[in-house]
């Protein structure tokens, strides 16, 4: 899948765990079902983290992608 003009791209880069499952969290707070997001993290923890936010909390995981220094994660709030 590639990214539309319309995906918001989320920046979480930089950022340590917990903070980019708790930033994701709310921000997808803010989202309507099936909006999606692409989150984007340096944490190496994220590959983990992420996944096991969106099974835990219903969303879904659309796709991981490896990036410099980093992972994007499209989720699609449910």
């Amino acid at each position: 899948m590639t990214r539309s003009s319309t995906t918001e791209i989320y920046d979480l880069r930089g950022l340590k765990c917990p903070l980019p499952v708790l930033k994701t969290r709310r921000r997808l707070q803010g989202l309507k079902t099936g909006d999606r997001i692409w989150v984007e993290t340096s944490d190496p923890l994220a590959v983990i983290d992420i996944p096991h936010f969106c099974k835990e909390a219903g969303h879904v995981l659309v796709e991981t992608t490896t990036i410099a220094g980093g992972n994007r994660f499209l989720v699609e709030k449910r």
